[in-house]
């Protein structure tokens, strides 16, 4: 049973032409185009109020009590989950690995602004991540709570499904849309909106280091999600570029810094130093070795991630400035 979505983000969001952005990479004009799913509204926007909307859904239908995910210290998802949990009155508690910082930077201020419980892990890889999230759940369910568990990013089939609905957003603003480019965390988003679009090569996913097995989950996702949205099973070969997360999930680069400056300087457009700013880089690089040609009709999906910009890991980093551009065609 698809639950129905619950109103928790903005939508539809803008979608905007990146004419000037374009023709840096020697596209043509109306070619390149934005999806501003920064915008969503919640605690500041991105693509997990997408997802959230039914999962939440999903949860009050279950009747829980609390929600219970985790991520990285500069988790959207995480900082998203709790605006939600907050808006819904319901409580929330959420795992952040890492360990704990000396003083709370970026995302994190903002958790602790929303208020949930939080466990602190020194789980650095994903699947440790989730195994925490499961014992946190595990334990409330001890204490008598109902808890609702979520993994990292939300990338479940009822999370993805809010994806088959952007899907259908992007197919009735742009019907001559060629490619849709976008990070892959946990693969949710991606697996989402290949479902949606019917169609693997239409998606682009650029991966951050987040998930080691995104080649096996994105299409086994997107099949579920297909079928639970009765759609028919998605077309195509998977394309998913595993180059430009460096040395690990969060690391920085320059091909990335580089990709900030760019979108800020050409478009005002402000991205984010883990998902979004590697993710142009990727295009960058597709537009660069011909896998997007001059006229592909493309959408870059912003799926926000600005307070991470703020966190003390990246902040100087930003500040010293981009290393020289290479890239322009």
């Amino acid at each position: 049973m698809v639950p129905t979505p619950l109103p928790l983000a903005h939508v539809p969001t803008p979608l905007e032409r990146a004419d000037r952005l374009g023709a840096a990479l020697g596209m043509a004009e109306g070619a390149l185009w934005v999806k501003r799913d920064d915008c969503t509204g919640l605690a500041g926007g991105g693509n997990k109020a997408r997802k959230l909307a039914y999962l939440c859904a999903d949860a009050l239908a279950k009747g829980s009590d609390t929600l219970v995910t985790g991520g990285g210290r500069q988790s959207n998802h995480v900082r998203m989950t709790a605006a939600a949990a907050a808006k819904l009155g319901l409580r929330c508690t959420i795992v952040l690995s890492g360990g704990r910082p000396s003083r709370p930077t970026g995302n994190v201020v903002i958790d602790h602004l929303l208020g949930p419980d939080i466990v602190w892990t020194d789980a650095g890889d994903y699947y440790g991540v989730e195994a925490a999230i499961e014992y946190a759940a595990a334990e409330l369910r001890a204490a008598g709570r109902r808890p609702y568990g979520m993994p990292v990013g939300g990338a479940t089939t009822i999370g993805a499904l809010g994806y088959v609905d952007a899907a259908d957003e992007l197919r009735s603003e742009l019907p001559e849309l060629e490619l849709v480019v976008v990070a892959d965390g946990s693969g949710g988003t991606h697996a989402g909106l290949v479902a949606g679009l019917g169609d693997h090569d239409l998606v682009l996913g650029v991966d951050v280091g987040t998930r080691p097995d995104l080649d096996e989950q994105v299409p086994t996702k997107a099949a579920e999600v297909a079928a639970s949205a009765g759609r028919p099973a998605p077309t195509g070969h998977l394309r998913i570029d595993h180059e430009r997360f460096g040395t690990g999930y969060g690391a920085t680069t320059d091909e990335c810094r580089a990709a900030l400056d760019l979108a800020g300087r050409r478009e005002g457009l402000v991205l984010d130093p883990v998902y979004t700013g590697k993710a142009l880089a990727g295009l960058v690089a597709a537009r660069r070795d011909g896998r997007i040609g001059r006229d592909t009709v493309t959408v870059f999906l912003h799926t926000g991630g600005m307070p991470a910009l703020f966190a003390a890991a990246y902040a100087e980093w930003v500040a010293a400035g981009a290393p020289p551009a290479t890239w322009s065609a």
